[in-house]
């Protein structure tokens, strides 16, 4: 009788232990700058296992909702972004401090070459160069493809990236199911497109798609997005441009096996 007691016990207490693993609860924390334990304001905090972001407040604070082995992104301009597990210990000691390291920025040498205006609208209206791309619209496919500028065979080039899928597409997003599908999540959080909206550096989307930069520029080329839109959008546009991208996808490789 005993050890049917014990064994009921144990059994129960592994289940509770397994559903506080698998429960979202709201847990809190602060961010500090490592170097003199000053609070750090705005960081940007998203949990990469559940696509929900926040942000810190004025004393470094923040809440997000997680469950224990989710994993949280840090990243905050001039400081090396960080990864940090969701343990026990976070759950059952409640807040926890997050120190950031800030990094040296070392910038390059820029040369600008100013435009010479001669004062005369006529001529200084063809002096100073125009940067156009263009976007074509395919009948049923929905959204438009950048096509770039209007080059010889700028049609043919957007033509045949939507009607022969490259193979780099096929291999990134057919391989990655699970990081695809968190690009409509992205898109339906508030928190994490107002956050992209202010970024440039692409690092959240490369956290959270388990890609490289590298890749993600060449997503965008090989859905005939211009180097021009690759080089200036923010993270809220790339994020758009890959979610139209695989919704093309998916529809012209739906027979593909």
């Amino acid at each position: 009788m005993k050890r049917v007691l014990f064994l009921l016990i144990f059994c129960l207490g592994t289940g509770l232990i397994m559903a506080q693993e698998d429960k979202d609860v709201i847990i809190e924390g602060k961010v500090l700058n490592d170097a003199n334990d000053e609070a750090l304001e705005n960081v940007n905090i998203v949990n990469l296992n559940k696509v929900k972001g926040t942000t810190t407040d004025s004393e470094g604070a923040f809440k997000v909702r997680a469950a224990v082995n989710d994993t949280l992104y840090f990243s905050y301009l001039g400081f090396k972004s960080i990864r940090v597990r969701v343990t026990n210990d976070w759950l059952k000691y409640g807040e926890i401090k997050i120190k950031m390291t800030e990094l040296g920025i070392a910038l390059e040498e820029v040369v600008v070459r100013p435009i010479q205006l001669t004062g005369y609208v006529e001529v200084d209206a063809r002096i100073i160069p125009i940067y156009d791309n263009y976007r074509y619209r395919i009948a049923g496919l929905g959204s438009g493809y950048e096509g770039g500028s209007t080059q010889p065979g700028a049609v043919n080039k957007v033509l045949s990236a939507i009607f022969n899928p490259a193979d780099f597409l096929y291999n990134v997003f057919g391989k990655r199911p699970k990081q695809m599908r968190k690009l409509r999540q992205m898109k339906e959080d508030d928190d994490i497109r107002n956050l992209l909206q202010s970024k440039f550096d692409r690092e959240t989307l490369m956290a959270v798609l388990q890609l490289e930069r590298v890749d993600i520029d060449e997503i965008l080329n090989k859905c005939s997005y211009s180097s021009d839109f690759i080089k200036t959008a923010n993270d809220l546009q790339i994020l758009d441009a890959i979610s139209e991208c695989y919704e093309q996808y998916k529809v012209l490789n739906r027979d593909r096996g």
